[in-house]
């Protein structure tokens, strides 16, 4: 989850509109990827269990 803008990364959906396929890990999602709501960037995302 996003800890600027509460967005939150679903590895089932994954982020297509920016490259990440559905069902990637987190933990392969790249550094330079960011928030799409917010522009934040991974270091700023927090696992959260829902």
């Amino acid at each position: 989850m996003c800890l600027i803008c509460g967005w939150i990364y679903d590895e089932t959906t994954g982020d297509p509109e920016h490259g990440i396929a559905p069902g990637t890990l987190w933990a392969d999602v790249d550094m330079n990827w960011t928030c799409p709501e917010c522009g934040a960037r991974k270091e700023d995302f927090e696992m959260v269990r829902i």
